[in-house]
């Protein structure tokens, strides 16, 4: 599943993240887990969740022995998006060529 459109204007990275927490919405995931989800440089991710963070589209929750990051519901589209019918030239460019 991907973001809703309205987020995906953001760094390729932090929309990497975003969609890939979406696609675990319920359960969310472990820095090491987006790592592996996510295809960027650790310095990267570190900057995307940062900023996320502070823009409060993610919610980083932490039960002492595991720390676990969900996107805020905000961001989770109500229903699933079809990612070819989603893709804007935006998008395809943002894909193929990342900032």
């Amino acid at each position: 599943m991907r973001v809703k459109r309205e987020y995906r204007d953001r760094a390729g990275t932090e929309v990497a993240v975003l969609d890939a927490l979406v696609d675990r919405a319920d359960d969310g995931m472990t820095v090491f887990e987006l790592r592996a989800a996510v295809e960027a440089e650790i310095d990267d991710l570190e900057e995307a969740l940062s900023t996320l963070k502070a823009d409060g589209l993610i919610v980083v929750d932490s039960d002492g022995s595991e720390t676990v990051i969900k996107p805020d519901d905000r961001v989770v589209p109500d229903e699933p998006l079809d990612v070819d019918d989603e893709q804007t030239i935006g998008d395809w460019i943002r894909d193929r060529f990342p900032f």
